[in-house]
């Protein structure tokens, strides 16, 4: 592969004198001629889909729909008319421009809003000039309004309309929901009226030819159809650069999107898809999002997803596969939990009920290590009450006989059954049993997924029953779980190999993997053999398992990966410079350093060094973030480091995804300096042993 240095972006995130509020598709244009300047041949944005109320591009209302947001109100074709002949529109424009001017972090639900608002402006306008036409027409004579030409507009416009339509066939299902969330107040679709709840596509048809809602469904369109446009233009400006513009595909779906409301088959609306625990998540992460009903995409020839890739490929040469482990496996968790502690994997391979009892595990053992058993005393302590503890059980338990010992009810199903209880008017100490409930619910080694058939809690080990069993217990149902990883391992590969071969294969774009997180083993396997670029984030390139942990050395880095300094979720290079110490002392062994000390505070001279000597490594593609680069220049930090994240992972707030650039991109194209550095970094990555720039 040719060797290219990038970039990495959010679009909201560039900053232009013409759009200072927030970075938009036209906004990528002068961003080229800068990463022109600089040598850098490569734009990677962070996904730009239709996210709705949510800030973060990886929660999205479609998988095919871009987001309003980005749209250029100036470089509309209908701007300049409705600015001159409608002073509603002409007085909200002077209004936006004047509230939204450049800041640190966007307001992204104000910005939306009025975006939305001039958006429905302006296409009132174009209505009303449509229906003027055809009132003329009626009046004039076809004739006479074909001489004067002032059928034009709305000919253009409505041949514009329907063949976007006639291409774009996810439109529809688009536009529906959005009018109907409209009518919701955005409220999931999971609340509405039973008659908009489940539709099927007949009827999503059926409620898109009813003329009644045609003006709200054609103005969705119209979005689409000029965000389209719009970003085509700049992604084309960019080839016209010899610049890669490169897209981000997020995995999963927003539960409260077009797709899992229009397409319901091909997603798993029981499992919510997450993370095992770990380390920081003792509880593991659940995400929300469902997980795909693959067997039933597979049957449709995986076609949902071509044509998602087939709709990004009209924009991008190359293309992220955002959390690529989850398509060998999900860590599926169900939507009863709160927590992601009581997940398993997707797909899994079982054990059953025969093979344990082979084990020595009869049905009694089986019940002890699959049924959480509560002592009276876990409640007991709480309420200081022996009669209120039996009283509060009996609520979600059965006792056992006589015994001090209680299993959850049957028809529990999950914690959130739990906590949707009320036990006492004692708010602190309701939330308390809630808590100590929920708790020993997620008390077992093993789930019974059937009557016959189990699979390992993820942290068995941590069980009360598990610590009960004899050493040579333990030692049978560990060799039962080593064999079913070897089946397990066996069953990912396969399916990974099902679903990314027509996914890589719909399209030219560069496949780029974001495989952070487990080794699993047959990943590498899978990568170079649908030839899909690997992440190497150089911080976390260690060898975790070694004494001291060392890096990797630059040279050993595999061609068919892509490298970089941080990531979205991550720290800063600045931020990771002065606050990882440990980390740094070892990246400052690797590259032999004696220039710097690893108390020094982070300067541009230190961000030079780190920049250049990641540059050395083999991946084809050397892709930091924008930040990262902008530490080449003192002038550039902000006063407070954390401004200069894109996103904290485990929170939710106004700060994540609002990330600005601190100058216009009209000002970085003077910074001469700067320039001349990234070159320098350019042309060190360029020439790399392998390099053919």
């Amino acid at each position: 592969m040719e060797r290219k240095t990038g970039v990495v972006i959010p679009l909201g995130a560039l900053y232009t004198k013409e759009s200072p509020a927030v970075g938009d598709f036209m906004s990528l244009k002068p961003f080229a001629d800068f990463c022109s300047e600089c040598g850098i041949k490569l734009i990677q944005l962070l996904p730009v889909n239709d996210t709705g109320t949510h800030s973060s591009p990886y929660s999205g209302l479609s998988a095919y729909a871009l987001h309003p947001l980005y749209i250029n109100i100036e470089s509309l074709p209908e701007f300049e008319n409705t600015l001159k002949t409608d002073k509603k529109f002409a007085s909200a424009y002077k209004a936006f421009k004047k509230n939204f001017g450049y800041a640190k972090r966007f307001d992204y639900t104000a910005l939306t809003n009025q975006k939305y608002e001039l958006l429905h402006l302006l296409y009132a306008n174009i209505e009303k000039r449509i229906s003027k036409e055809e009132k003329e027409s009626v009046q004039g004579g076809a004739s006479v309004v074909s001489a004067s030409g002032l059928d034009s507009f709305s000919d253009k416009f409505n041949t514009e309309i329907k063949k976007f339509i006639a291409d774009n066939a996810w439109v529809i299902p688009y536009a529906v929901f959005k009018d109907l969330k409209d009518s919701a107040m955005q409220a999931s679709w999971k609340s509405w009226d039973e008659q908009f709840r489940t539709m099927t596509r007949e009827k999503i048809n059926l409620r898109w030819r009813n003329k009644a809602h045609k003006s709200s469904h054609y103005f969705f369109v119209w979005c689409q159809l000029r965000a389209s446009q719009q970003f085509k233009e700049a992604a084309d400006y960019c080839r016209s650069k010899g610049i890669v513009l490169k897209g981000d595909i997020p995995i999963l779906m927003n539960e409260d999107s077009a797709d899992c409301w229009g397409w319901p088959e091909f997603f798993r609306q029981d499992l919510r898809a997450g993370s095992p625990p770990d380390g920081e998540n003792p509880l593991g992460q659940n995400w929300g999002f469902p997980t795909y009903n693959w067997e039933r995409i597979a049957a449709d020839q995986y076609d949902w997803w071509k044509k998602r890739i087939s709709n990004a490929a009209n924009y991008y040469d190359a293309f992220r596969i955002d959390h690529i482990l989850g398509f060998f496996r999900i860590w599926a968790v169900p939507e009863s939990e709160t927590t992601a502690f009581l997940g398993h994997t997707e797909p899994f391979a079982k054990i059953s009920r025969a093979t344990l009892e082979q084990a020595g595990f009869d049905e009694g053992r089986l019940h002890w290590l699959s049924e959480p058993h509560i002592p009276t005393s876990i409640i007991e302590d709480i309420t200081w009450n022996h009669e209120e503890a039996h009283s509060i059980l009996e609520k979600v338990c059965d006792r056992l006989g006589s015994e001090e010992l209680w299993n959850f009810k049957k028809g529990i199903r999950g914690d959130k059954e739990i906590y949707a209880l009320h036990f006492c008017d004692d708010e602190s100490r309701d939330l308390n049993l809630k808590n100590a409930l929920a708790k020993k619910w997620r008390d077992r080694a093993l789930i019974e997924i059937s009557p016959d058939e189990f699979i390992f809690v993820y942290h068995y080990q941590d069980s009360t029953a598990w610590k009960t069993l004899s050493w040579d217990e333990q030692q049978k149902l560990v060799e039962l779980f080593k064999n079913n990883s070897i089946k397990e391992n066996a069953l990912w590969k396969q399916q990974a190999l099902s679903v990314l071969q027509p996914i890589v294969n719909t399209s030219d774009m560069i496949p780029c993997a974001e495989d952070l997180g487990v080794n699993l083993e047959a990943l590498p396997e899978v990568l170079q053999k649908l030839n899909i670029l690997s992440l190497k984030v150089i911080r976390w390139n260690r060898a975790w398992g070694e004494d001291g942990q060392p890096f990797y050395p630059f040279e050993s880095y595999p061609e068919l990966s892509v490298a970089t300094t941080s990531v979205h979720d991550s720290s800063t290079l600045r931020q990771w410079w002065n606050d990882e110490k440990d980390s740094v002392k070892a990246y400052l062994k690797l590259t032999q350093n004696s220039q710097f000390e690893a108390n020094l505070d982070f300067n541009p001279q230190i961000a030079e060094f780190c920049l250049k000597t990641s540059a050395t490594c083999k991946s084809a593609l050397f892709v930091p973030p924008l930040q990262d680069f902008l530490y080449l220049e003192q002038s550039l930090y902000l006063q407070n480091p954390q401004d200069e994240r894109i996103n904290v992972p485990g929170s939710v707030n106004e700060f994540n995804w609002t990330y600005r650039m601190p100058l216009s991109v009209e000002e970085l194209a003077t910074k001469s300096n700067l320039i001349k550095k990234i070159q320098e970094i350019v042309n060190i990555h360029a020439n790399q042993l392998g390099g053919n720039e």
